[in-house]
């Protein structure tokens, strides 16, 4: 049997599949030392090791079995798989809106490379269709793919072609607007768009997913059929995360482009809305609203296009002992713009002080952000806030660390006039500030304690 047949396996794997004349794709049933199972061979990833042989099981799920378990292997079918996905031509129905799906690669539109074991930005926006053929029933999707990369290689040049390619499909007459993106860094391009594409008429509904198309516990093809029925079909003209909602496939959250954050690595349910509630939750056919005040749909094509980014803008993350060379180097880099992330009402520590002042002196602007996450700013209230404010450093009230970011360095790509850009920074655009945030803005429960756990038997998550 030739070698391009065991893609990817070696060692004690490949002399197992050779003994057995067993390939890669081909369906075979394992007798084990744990029981038999059946499923189709997988390629090996590159860095994996010698000892497992992975198969695809009747549910879709990966499994790895140990060759030293093995006591029988027999090949009763092969088929090489394809797990491209074929674009099709998605049709056109009268009466249903026009909603422009762009996509820029991540999650929402890959595939397994099972030669490295990565997820890939693979699929083109098109053949998104071919996986999820109810859009059809829910708008007339016309889709472009602007980039193809991972969310953590987004950035200011990408914030700004998307800004104008949004501004772009507005004016010729779109009903709504899909963003597929990686969900690493789907909420600073939330953020950037916020502050970038301004007095929408449309909806602009950013959407991703944390488990991959291939994968039966995909949140892909809901959260897909979410957005765009929230871009076709809803009222909130105003930049939103549709991401899933509780744990179940029930439905999804709308939240605001300003106050979203991504709250966990691998959960499906891992986007919230900080300091306040989402906007509405939307599943096919109803979208609830949680809030009253929102930006409603228009039927012009007006819009304010904003492409601007200083990219010298940088964040810190302080901690204790950070020393002042941490700054004074920024400061020496160039760098126009730090967001500090600080502890409780906005500290540092005093070994921070010099850098600081010398920051604020060379006409770096420097603001205060939280690394609680919930709550306002207050560095009036200690001797170390106080201190700070005399040095320079503006706080931002109750504003996300990453909407912060993002705003200054939009800021600073409008002006190098440090008034102005605090003009800009301390006026509200969408909820990036609140005057306050609602009581139930801030849920967090505590697992283990009796009342959290008869809670959690008695409700759904």
């Amino acid at each position: 049997m030739s070698e391009d047949i065991f893609q990817g396996y070696r060692g004690d794997a490949l002399l197992t599949l050779k003994k057995f004349n067993v390939r890669v794709w081909g369906l075979a049933e394992f007798e084990t030392s744990g029981g038999v199972f059946k499923g189709t061979v997988l390629p090996r990833a590159e860095n994996d090791d010698d000892q497992h042989i992975v198969i695809k099981i009747e549910t879709g799920y990966n499994i790895g079995i140990s060759v030293s378990t093995i006591e029988f292997i027999k090949e009763v079918d092969y088929y090489k798989a394809n797990y491209k996905i074929p674009e099709k031509e998605f049709p056109y129905t009268e009466n249903l809106p026009k909603v422009k799906l762009i996509g820029t690669g991540g999650t929402i539109a890959s595939r397994l490379d099972y030669r490295t074991g990565a997820v890939i930005p693979a699929f083109s926006p098109g053949e998104l269709y071919g996986a999820v053929p109810e859009l059809a029933d829910i708008c007339n999707l016309n889709t472009e793919k602007v980039f193809a990369v991972f969310s953590e290689n987004m950035g200011p040049d990408q914030y700004k072609a998307l800004a104008i390619a949004i501004g772009k499909e507005i004016e010729n007459g779109v009903e709504g607007i899909v963003i597929g993106h990686g969900t690493d860094t789907l909420h600073h391009t939330a953020n950037a768009l916020s502050f970038m594409v301004q007095n929408s008429p449309v909806p602009i509904v950013l959407v991703g997913s944390q488990r991959s198309s291939d994968r039966p516990s995909s949140d892909a093809a809901l959260n897909l059929m979410h957005a765009c029925y929230a871009a076709g079909h809803g009222q909130i003209a105003e930049v939103v995360v549709c991401m899933f909602g509780p744990t179940s496939d029930e439905y999804g959250f709308l939240h605001r482009g300003t106050r979203v954050r991504k709250m966990h690595s691998s959960y499906r349910s891992t986007f919230r809305t900080i300091g306040d509630i989402p906007i509405a939750t939307v599943k096919v056919g109803e979208i609830k609203t949680l809030k009253k005040e929102y930006n409603h749909r228009r039927k012009d094509r007006k819009v304010d296009i904003y492409p601007f980014f200083e990219d010298r803008v940088t964040m810190i993350y302080f901690y204790p002992h950070m020393h002042r060379d941490t700054i004074d180097s920024l400061v020496d880099l160039g760098y126009k713009g730090i967001i500090i992330v600080g502890t409780g009402l906005g500290h540092v520590n005093k070994e921070l002080y010099p850098a600081i002042k010398r920051a604020a002196d060379k006409g770096v602007a420097v603001y205060m952000t939280l690394q609680t996450i919930w709550g306002y700013v207050h560095m009036f209230v200690y001797e170390t806030g106080r201190e700070l404010m005399a040095m320079g450093v503006i706080p931002l009230e109750n504003m996300l660390p990453e909407a912060a970011f993002i705003k200054l360095g939009w800021a600073l790509g409008q002006t190098d006039d440090l008034a102005e850009v605090k003009k800009i920074m301390l006026k509200p655009i969408n909820d990036e500030i609140t005057s306050r945030e609602p009581y139930n803005g801030y849920l967090v429960y505590q697992g283990g304690v009796p009342e959290v756990e008869d809670f959690i038997r008695n409700h759904r998550k």
